[in-house]
């Protein structure tokens, strides 16, 4: 669904063919919109995410088995991230969740799908997220249900969001993953990116416009989904269907303890998590590339990454930020190396392009795995 906001003046909608169509991309100065999201506070419209409701006495104990995380003892108003996966341990759906008022609410990616339960369902052997989890619910005591309708997703980032917050009467809650209630229904959730302050609140969708005024009134400036995609991928934030592919496991992708629990069982995929990450490491690993900003040509989503004449990865989300100029979010191989120039991009479209990693996206080296040493440990006994 299209939102309102859209008709408000100086709103420029996101192409057809974006994952952000159907809310403003920008309002007339993206970069202008980025410096204050990383300088002020900018609040930015998300309602294209979709929102489930899970209500009912089991909410806790049914989603621990069906999510990557762990949930059962999710205090009100906590909040995390979990993940669907398949029985390969593959990513399939990322979700922004928040335990308030007895009703878990699950924030993702519009049209999210998961890998079907049973081999009928579906032609491409996946089905929505809402089917998923209520062919999952069996005889639990739960209700989950679709509620995008219900409510919208705004974003406000920026150093000073947390006073635009408490100046339009919202109570921030100061540690990460805290929820708290909105005056009118809906609830703030904080977000950890990094080092920059955001929360993500769902308000109820027939109060957006309200909402929306409310917090530019407090000094928030108005922002679009350019802006947030720019600061996502400069904190590494991955997302599915860009950064993703039918490949991507956790591990590649930093969803490893915060979205993905590597000692519960019980879940779909569990096998594989446990695995990688107690006795080897991903194939792959999500690093950001700068492109070379001398050229217009820009890489897509999904091009190849090579060195020489060899694929050594897949880009994800190319963006064009205020300060870094072209950067992308790219999944490379762990044999890659990181400080040689490698070309991002389709040669035969005539979009590629130099790229060179980001020496600080690259993670530490922790050493052997755990479940190795152990072994290790055993065997020279």
């Amino acid at each position: 669904m299209n939102s309102p906001l859209l008709e408000l003046p100086g709103a420029v909608p996101a192409p057809e063919d974006s994952p952000d169509f159907g809310v403003p991309w920008h309002f007339g100065d993206p970069f202008g919109e980025q410096r204050a999201a990383a300088r002020g506070a900018a609040v930015v419209d998300r309602s294209h995410r979709q929102v489930i409701a899970v209500p009912g006495g089991e909410r806790l104990s049914w989603l621990h088995l069906v999510l990557s995380q762990h949930l059962t003892e999710l205090a009100e108003n906590r909040g995390t991230e979990a993940l669907v996966l398949d029985s390969q341990g593959r990513v399939d759906s990322h979700t922004m969740v928040a335990h308030h008022d007895e009703v878990v609410y699950l924030d993702c990616e519009a049209g999210s799908r998961a890998t079907s339960a049973l081999p009928t369902m579906g032609t491409d052997g996946t089905q929505s997220l809402p089917e998923y989890l209520e062919a999952m619910r069996f005889w639990s005591d739960v209700q989950p249900r679709e509620a995008t309708e219900e409510f919208a997703v705004f974003t406000v980032i920026g150093p000073r969001a947390g006073e635009v917050l408490e100046a339009s009467g919202v109570s921030v809650p100061s540690e990460p993953y805290g929820v708290s209630g909105l005056p009118g229904g809906g609830l703030v959730r904080h977000v950890p990116f990094r080092q920059i302050f955001t929360a993500d609140l769902l308000v109820p969708r027939d109060s957006m416009v309200d909402w929306w005024m409310r917090l530019t009134e407090n000094g928030a400036r108005r922002a679009g989904s350019m802006t947030y995609e720019a600061l996502r991928v400069e904190a590494l934030r991955p997302r599915v269907g860009l950064d993703t592919d039918d490949r991507a496991i956790p591990h590649e992708l930093g969803w490893i303890h915060t979205a993905a629990h590597v000692a519960k069982g019980c879940y779909r995929g569990q096998e594989t998590v446990a695995k990688v990450h107690n006795v080897g490491k991903p194939p792959r690993r999500m690093l950001l590339l700068h492109l070379d900003g001398s050229v217009e040509i820009r890489p897509e989503t999904g091009d190849p990454v090579l060195r020489g004449e060899r694929t050594v990865g897949r880009v994800g989300s190319v963006v064009l930020h205020h300060e870094l100029g072209p950067v992308a979010l790219a999944l490379l191989k762990r044999s890659a190396p990181v400080d040689e120039e490698l070309l991002a991009g389709d040669a035969e479209q005539e979009r590629q392009v130099a790229a060179a990693v980001d020496p600080d996206s690259v993670p530490p080296d922790t050493g052997e795995p755990p479940g190795r040493i152990a072994a290790q440990r055993v065997r020279g006994h």
